[in-house]
């Protein structure tokens, strides 16, 4: 059973979307300290932000699928066809969704404001959930070059 789950930081598509992932979140974090200025550690698991590591780490692995299998392989396909998804739901869905947990928290806090002396105890919502185009291309590109080094 150990020897297993050994061999799993060895897979030669896995790891280099793992790296993919978490070089995106790394960047992340550094590009909030040189452009705000200040530490903010929990952006290395939020979500959202440049680069996009749902795009690093799919396209990292789909990447990697071709170069280890060919692209011509179902193995390719696969993660490309995930890859796709994942980035259209980054940019599309999610994105949107943060939209609105904009506008929904503008609201309640305008609604707040008019009601002098009500506490609003409810959190407000995540609005940082998905991707801009360019954040999620980032990402792609970010786990197309990891592949590529990774294969070297």
């Amino acid at each position: 059973m150990t020897n297993n789950i050994l061999l799993v930081f060895q897979n030669p598509c896995l790891m280099p979307a793992a790296v993919g992932w978490v070089s995106s979140q790394i960047i992340k974090v550094l590009l909030n300290l040189m452009l705000l200025r200040r530490l903010d550690v929990t952006r290395f698991v939020g979500a959202g932000g440049m680069p996009s590591a749902h795009s690093a780490f799919v396209t990292a692995l789909a990447a990697s699928m071709g170069l280890n299998y060919g692209f011509d392989s179902a193995y390719f396909a696969i993660a490309a066809a995930l890859a796709v998804v994942v980035m259209y739901d980054a940019a599309g869905v999610r994105r949107a969704a943060g939209k609105q947990a904009a506008k929904i928290n503008k609201i309640i806090k305008h609604l707040m404001d008019k009601r002098s002396g009500y506490q609003d105890t409810q959190e407000q919502l995540r609005e940082l959930l998905g991707h801009t185009p360019l954040e999620v291309l980032a990402g792609a590109l970010l786990g197309i070059i990891i592949a590529i080094l990774w294969v070297l």
